[in-house]
């Protein structure tokens, strides 16, 4: 697979920080409460949901069900709490605690701001979207791309829409580590030469040899793109791991649930899931580890 070239330049200047004064930022203090620490004390080893469980094995969210903020230059739609949404039924779904389907408006964006120890993956769905970090990275990314930003130690980073006559929509997934302050990292694919009809591809993996961009975490993700009546089966990397279904658009029917638009299915306790399209739809599947 052929990585994106993107271009990188010191951010200093542009952050107004010395080199000295940006290092120390970098490594998020330790009087402030982490990214991971926080997000964790939220999330008990009962990390799945209660009430929305249907059996053993599965969990359903539809999609007027999630938590929705409208900020004006922000319009965000939360599968797992987050911010000041607060559902603790909806807290993660093992190791995946974030899944923001997030619209920009134009020329507006999330100012600069920390992470740390936290795997962070961004999927455009439509429009430009610029990063800046404290790495030294800037970087624009659309449609057909992914990014990951590994935040180990402690970064800080900006996204904004690069357009001023369009909205910029894009997935945030944020997902647990499974190594605590590693260096941080980031990289970005473009998947247009990857995308392949009624079958899945792989955009994510452990393995940095693999297909995708990889991540601290025994997980892999794989979109898809279905013709009305088409279907195929996903075996399951590791069948100690559960499987995120999130439907991008169309209609799906997975392992007989029927799901809509932005629908998000969990199923874990299962080496295979059957995946049958109702319409044209796309999906987007996230295998992640179901302990923490």
């Amino acid at each position: 697979m052929n990585r994106k070239n993107f271009m990188k330049k010191s951010l200093f200047g542009a952050l107004g920080l010395t080199a000295s004064e940006s290092i120390a930022r970098a490594n998020i203090d330790s009087q402030t409460e982490s990214t991971y620490d926080k997000l964790m004390k939220q999330v008990g080893f009962n990390h799945l949901p209660n009430k929305e469980i249907r059996n053993m094995k599965t969990v359903l969210h539809k999609a007027n069900t999630r938590g929705h903020a409208n900020h004006g230059w922000l319009d965000s739609h939360h599968t797992f709490s987050f911010a000041n949404y607060y559902n603790p039924e909806r807290m993660n779904f093992g190791v995946l605690r974030v899944l923001n389907d997030d619209v920009v408006a134009p020329g507006m964006g999330f100012g600069t701001h920390p992470h740390d120890n936290m795997e962070i993956i961004s999927i455009p769905l439509s429009g430009d979207l610029q990063h800046k970090d404290s790495m030294g990275n800037v970087a624009v990314i659309k449609e057909g791309d992914v990014q990951v930003m590994s935040a180990g130690t402690g970064i800080f980073h900006s996204e904004y829409n690069k357009n001023k006559d369009q909205e910029v929509r894009f997935l945030q997934i944020w997902v647990f580590p499974n190594q605590k302050n590693v260096q941080p990292r980031y990289d970005q694919i473009t998947l247009k030469d990857q995308q392949l009809s009624n079958q899945f591809y792989q955009i994510l993996s452990p393995n940095p040899d693999d297909d995708g961009v990889w991540v601290h975490q025994n997980a892999w993700f794989h979109l898809g793109k279905f013709e009305a009546g088409k279907s195929a089966d996903y075996q399951l990397k590791d069948p100690s791991n559960g499987v995120y279904a999130f439907v991008l658009d169309g209609e799906m029917t997975i392992n007989g649930q029927k799901l809509g638009q932005r629908d998000g299915y969990g199923v874990w306790d299962t080496k295979q899931m059957t995946v049958s399209a109702d319409s044209d739809a796309r999906v987007l599947l996230m295998e992640v580890p179901m302990n923490m």
